[in-house]
C-alpha cells in the first residue's frame, strides 16, 4: 500500500513538488501542495482551487491538467506556488452545485490568508504573495482580497468567480486594496459574468476584469479537455471547458498583470 501511494503522489503531482502541511486557521493544519523554481525571483502565488478540490482526504493531493499547466507557467516566471487543500484538509468532497458545502469560500478565505502568512515568512519567498483562484476558489480569491490587510498581498486574480447573488450580491462592499483581476467568459452559464461586472462596478476602480467572448466556465482548460454539459448536484446543467482563443488571450493578460503588480 505505501508503494501504490508513493506512486500516486509521483502521477498526481508535477515534478519538484512537495505535499506539506501548514498551520491552518485557527492552528488547524492545513495540508498544501508546495512547487518552487530552483530560484525564487517573484512573490509566491497562493493558488486555490475549484469546487472538487483536490482529491479528497484517502488519497494524495493531486492538481487538475489546468491547475498543471499554471504551476509550470509560473514557477518558470520564478514564482513558487502553494495550493491549499482546503477540502481534504477537512475530510470533504467536492462542492459543486452544493450550496449547504461545509467550506464555502468565506471560510476558504481564511484558508488562504494562513497560507499567505506561512508563505510571507518562508526564506524563499519574494514580496507580498498573490492569490490566485478559480471557480470555487476565484471566490474565495474575492473574499480573502476583501478581508486583507493593505499590504498584505500583491495582488489578486480570479478565474470566474461566483459574484453573487448572496453574500457577494448588491449588499457586498469590494474593499480589498491590492490590485485585482477577474477573467471572465461572457457565455459562462455556471457563474455568470454579469455579476462580475457589476461587482466591479462598484469598486471604484479596484477591480479591473477581462471579458472574454463567447468562452464558458473553466475557458484556461487545456486542450485535451472536452468542452461539455455539466450536472452539478443542484440538478443545474452548466456548460464548462476550454476556448483555445481565450485560454492565450487569459495567460498573456495575468502574466502582464503579474510582472506589473507582483515584484519584489
Amino acid at each position: 500500500m505505501r508503494r501504490l501511494a508513493a506512486l500516486l503522489l509521483l502521477l498526481a503531482l508535477p515534478a519538484r513538488a512537495e505535499v506539506i502541511a501548514l498551520p491552518g486557521p485557527e492552528g488547524a493544519p492545513l495540508r498544501a501542495i508546495l512547487e518552487r523554481p530552483a530560484e525564487a525571483t517573484r512573490p509566491t502565488i497562493i493558488a486555490l482551487h475549484g469546487c472538487g478540490g483536490l482529491g479528497g482526504a484517502a488519497r494524495p493531493p493531486r492538481l487538475s491538467a489546468r491547475e498543471r499547466e499554471w504551476v509550470a507557467l509560473l514557477v518558470a516566471a520564478g514564482h513558487p506556488v502553494v495550493f491549499p487543500d482546503s477540502f481534504g484538509s477537512r475530510d470533504l468532497g467536492p462542492a459543486c452545485g452544493r450550496a449547504d458545502h461545509p467550506a464555502p469560500p468565506s471560510l476558504r478565505a481564511g484558508d488562504a490568508l494562513a497560507a499567505r502568512d506561512w508563505a510571507a515568512a518562508q526564506p524563499w519567498n519574494r514580496g507580498a504573495p498573490v492569490l490566485l483562484g478559480w471557480s470555487h476558489g476565484g471566490s474565495t480569491t474575492l473574499h480573502a482580497w476583501a478581508r486583507a490587510e493593505p499590504g498584505a498581498l500583491s495582488a489578486a486574480i480570479a478565474f470566474y468567480p461566483g459574484c453573487g447573488p448572496g453574500p457577494m450580491g448588491r449588499g457586498w462592499q469590494p474593499r480589498g486594496t491590492a490590485p485585482l483581476l477577474m477573467q471572465l467568459g461572457d457565455a459562462d452559464d455556471w457563474t455568470p459574468a454579469f455579476r462580475c461586472v457589476e461587482l466591479a462596478s462598484r469598486a471604484g476602480g479596484r477591480m479591473a476584469y477581462d471579458l472574454y467572448a463567447g468562452a464558458h466556465h473553466a475557458f484556461d482548460a487545456p486542450d485535451t479537455v472536452a468542452l461539455r454539459r455539466v450536472t452539478l448536484h443542484d440538478g443545474r446543467q452548466v456548460t464548462a471547458g476550454p476556448d483555445p482563443a481565450a485560454r492565450v488571450a487569459s495567460r498573456a493578460a495575468v502574466m502582464e498583470f503579474l510582472a506589473r503588480n507582483a515584484r519584489q
